[in-house]
């Protein structure tokens, strides 16, 4: 992929705020496991990086996907994983489909001031017992003169304990589970809406994720996002951007944890001679360098295919191929450059075990390894036929 000088301008705008706006702050919001999310936000939405792709006429840049892409992996500079993923759910999980949908009016009240930082956005799929199975959601929203009544929970909701509004899956009738669900913009501060608690987590400690109750809460039936029952839709398409910015996050980590372990295995010693110097470990680190330059060529190819076709098939195969590569390559490096480390790499703030920490969330967020094998397998044409 050939990126221009205006790629690169988005690159090094996102490598300056994450070397002044975040990375001095990392160890602030790790400790505190939560993060200022409308002060740093907005000082990201001053500069644009919420609205890369998003329209023009409510504050956005109106760029292709490839913009996004230079984003994403920029942010992966920051020192942690959790506020890239606490961006990320701003500019390319909670706001695609409302930018695509979403009517006038409501792209006003909530699109605007997203794409601006001054509201922080989250999105709500997944619940108690419904993760990867988004089918499978008990949530639902009744409509009661001209509101949606609406009663559930939702669960691992990023930016969850600070989020102003949630882009919300829920079934709006009783029809077949891909057909009854819709998406609908819930304010977080109507009344019903309970932030049970905050969730501790193996990693991402900075970014705060939350369950959150129902209880009939009301909100106006013009809320609805695009056409009632079209919900299941319209989130596969969201999906679709979600898994190419995990991916495309995970870049740089890679690129710095194992440039990281090479500064440090140089400098160690053992039996009179450097770690690196050893053929196992320099031979290793080789390969997953290659392994890192090979996901990122399909990840380019993956953004390619995206700006050209946007929600075809291939596109879909690909993009699930993206995330699941990226998941695996992650796990294989951060244990990989861990062992390299040694009784270093086993503390806790290391570098390497921060990595190790959060980027085992790729595997599982937004959908885990195995649904994204049985997406590609049903792409490929290989699941097993359905017995008659």
């Amino acid at each position: 992929m050939l990126f221009t000088e205006e790629h690169h301008q988005i690159r090094r705008t996102v490598r300056k705020f994450v070397e002044e706006e975040i990375n001095p702050h990392v160890e602030e919001w790790e400790n505190a496991e939560s993060f200022p999310a409308h002060e740093l936000f907005k000082k990201a939405g001053d500069l644009g990086l919420f609205g890369i792709t998003k329209p023009v006429e409510y504050g956005g840049m109106g760029l292709d996907y490839s913009y996004s892409l230079a984003y994403a992996e920029e942010l992966g500079r920051a020192n942690c994983g959790a506020i890239p993923m606490a961006m990320g759910v701003q500019s390319d999980m909670a706001t695609p489909a409302l930018a695509r949908y979403g009517s006038e009016e409501l792209k006003r009240e909530f699109l605007a001031p997203s794409i601006a930082g001054d509201l922080v956005g989250a999105i709500g799929v997944s619940e108690p017992g419904a993760g990867s199975d988004v089918a499978s959601i008990t949530t639902s929203a009744r409509k009661d003169g001209g509101d949606y009544v609406i009663n559930g929970s939702k669960m691992w909701i990023t930016n969850g304990m600070q989020a102003d509004w949630i882009c919300l899956l829920a079934n709006t009738g009783d029809g077949k589970p891909h057909e009854n669900k819709s998406l609908i913009v819930v304010p977080l501060n109507a009344p019903g809406v309970v932030r049970a608690k905050k969730l501790k987590k193996l990693g991402m400690w900075a970014s705060d994720t939350a369950q959150l109750y129902f209880e009939d809460v009301r909100v106006p039936q013009r809320y609805l996002i695009g056409g009632e029952g079209t919900g299941f839709m319209m989130q596969m398409q969201q999906f679709q951007e979600e898994r190419m910015f995990v991916a495309s996050t995970g870049l740089l980590v890679l690129d710095i944890m194992i440039q990281q372990t090479i500064e440090h295995t140089r400098e160690r010693k053992a039996f009179g001679m450097s770690v690196l110097d050893n053929q196992s470990v320099h031979f290793r680190l080789a390969e997953l360098q290659t392994e890192v330059e090979a996901l990122r060529a399909l990840i380019y190819l993956t953004c390619e295919r995206y700006v050209a076709n946007k929600d075809d098939m291939e596109t879909v195969k690909l993009a699930s191929m993206c995330k699941l590569k990226a998941g695996r390559l992650e796990r294989e490096v951060s244990d990989a450059c861990l062992q390299y480390w040694g009784g270093m790499g086993f503390t806790w703030d290391n570098p390497v075990s921060r990595n190790y920490r959060d980027l085992r969330l790729t595997s599982i967020g937004g959908g885990t390894d195995e649904v994204m094998l049985g997406i590609i397998c049903k792409m490929m044409g290989t699941l097993p036929r359905k017995k008659k």
